[in-house]
Parts: structure tokens; C-alpha cells; sequence
């Protein structure tokens, strides 16, 4: 994403998360290459307060997550886990948790622009991402098992974007996929040339950013509540979302303009 320097927002030396805003989208940046973006507790917790802190912010429609040099991220930094006790080895695995259920918590829809590799813990956070571009150069798997650490976490998004037999396929081999065949499973929505990464994924922040705050922020809470529900419960839960939806000022807006031929003015926009 391209962003003026006057909208960066200024980090510590020693900052693995770069906030940066331009108009309603917020870009989140994973800012250590050198560690491949691993996600260690520090890098996670410093993205889950910019996640909580970017959401807060009026006129932020739209919350963008990318990375820095060759990989989006690696996964859990391994130097963390070895001769620790089980109450630390289960820290990681709380603050990691957190950070995953922060990411549908936000009422903002949440883009992963992913270029290089993606895996373990980081194939699990493009996986929890509400939307994901990827580079024609990226990567992803959950390789944990060829290292006696099954990605059991991982394994809770993945599954839930591209299914049990493929998600399977990842977990008990070990083996990494291209961007494309990501796409073909579900992973992501969209490949792209690397150059064409940033624009591809602003074009797409601009198109969720055009719709109504309030609406959104109803779409994506729906969404999660319902997607693991029966049918039956489902439908329960949504035809009334939808009737107070239907209730909203936007939403009585929006109908009205599509009536009369013209374009809707939110109230829940800026």
C-alpha cells in the first residue's frame, strides 16, 4: 500500500508493527524481515493492540495487513518454545488465540496482502483474515508437522477457509502450496503479479470502503455468528439481523436511493 509519509505514524526502533493510515483504510505492516515476520509473543501483542487501536478510529472502514520483505510471516518464533514450561508454551498459544479472535471481532473488514511465505501461524492468520490477496511469489502451508509440532491452532482457520480433506492434505504432509493453488482451494480471494500487490489490494479496500460503516460492521458480526450454525439456526438469527438492519438510517437510505435512481449518502460513511 502506498501511503503518505505525513499519515505514517512513527514507531519504536525495535517496533515489529508499523501503523500507517490513508483515509479509511488502516495498513497494518509486519516490520520485521530480517525474522521473517515471526510471529513471536511481543510481534503479537503489539499487532493485537493495532488491530484494537485502529478500529477505534472514526472514519476507519477498512483495515489492511501486510508484511515486510521476503516473507508475510513465518510463523511462531521457535527460539520461544524451546526449554520452557507448559504455563509459557500455553502463553503463546493464549496471546496467539487472541490476536486470531481479534481479527473477527473487529467490526472492520480485515484484507491479508500476502507476499512470499506464509505458514504455520502465519498461513493462520491469512487463513482468519476476512478477505486475502496474494502475489503470484507467495507461498503457504503448515508444516509444523515435519518439525514433531502438528499446527493445531493453524489448523482451526484453515480448515474453516478451504475444507477438511485439503486442509488434511497441508497438515499431514507438511508440504507448501502456491498462491494459485491457494486460491483454487480458498485460502485467498485473488493472485496477483507482485508488482501489482499493493494496487490490487487498495482497489479492493476502496470497494469495501464504499459501503456504510454501520452496514458493515452488522455483515462481518452476522457473518462469524452464523457461518458453524444449522441451517434452521441460522435463518433464525439472520432473519432477525436483517429486520434490524433493515431499521438502520443507511439501510433506509440506501433502498430509498435505489428507488429513486441516485447515490446513497451514509450517515455512517466518514
Amino acid at each position: 500500500m502506498s501511503v503518505t509519509a505525513s499519515r505514517a505514524e512513527a514507531a519504536t526502533a525495535d517496533s515489529a508493527v508499523r501503523i500507517e493510515v490513508d483515509g479509511p483504510t488502516a495498513v497494518l505492516t509486519l516490520d520485521n524481515p530480517k525474522r521473517r515476520n515471526a510471529l513471536s509473543v511481543a510481534t503479537m501483542r503489539e499487532l493485537l493492540a493495532a488491530i484494537t487501536d485502529v478500529s477505534g478510529r472514526d472514519g476507519v472502514r477498512v483495515i489492511v495487513l501486510r508484511a515486510e520483505g521476503p516473507a508475510f510471516s513465518a510463523g511462531h518464533d521457535l527460539s520461544e518454545m524451546i526449554d520452557r514450561t507448559l504455563e509459557e508454551e500455553r502463553e503463546v498459544f493464549a496471546v496467539c488465540t487472541d490476536l486470531m479472535n481479534a481479527v473477527h471481532a473487529v467490526p472492520q473488514p480485515v484484507i491479508a496482502a500476502v507476499q512470499g511465505v506464509a505458514v504455520a501461524a502465519g498461513c493462520q492468520l491469512v487463513a482468519t483474515c476476512d478477505l486475502a490477496v496474494a502475489a503470484e511469489n507467495a507461498v503457504f502451508g503448515t508444516p509444523g508437522v515435519k518439525i514433531g509440532l502438528f499446527c493445531s491452532t493453524p489448523m482451526v482457520a484453515v480448515t474453516r477457509a478451504m475444507g477438511r480433506k485439503r486442509a488434511m492434505q497441508l497438515l499431514l504432509t507438511g508440504e507448501v502450496i502456491d498462491a494459485a493453488t491457494a486460491a483454487e482451494w480458498g485460502l485467498v480471494n485473488q493472485v496477483v503479479a507482485p508488482g501489482e500487490l499493493d494496487g490490487a489490494v487498495a482497489r479492493l479496500a476502496a470497494k469495501v470502503a464504499d459501503a456504510s460503516a454501520v452496514t458493515l460492521r452488522i455483515g462481518k458480526e452476522a457473518f462469524y455468528r452464523q457461518v458453524d450454525l444449522p441451517e434452521d439456526a441460522a435463518y433464525e438469527q439472520m432473519r432477525e439481523t436483517m429486520a434490524t438492519n433493515a431499521m438502520t438510517c443507511d439501510a433506509q437510505e440506501g433502498m430509498s436511493a435505489f428507488l429513486a435512481k441516485r447515490d446513497p449518502v451514509w450517515q455512517h460513511h466518514d
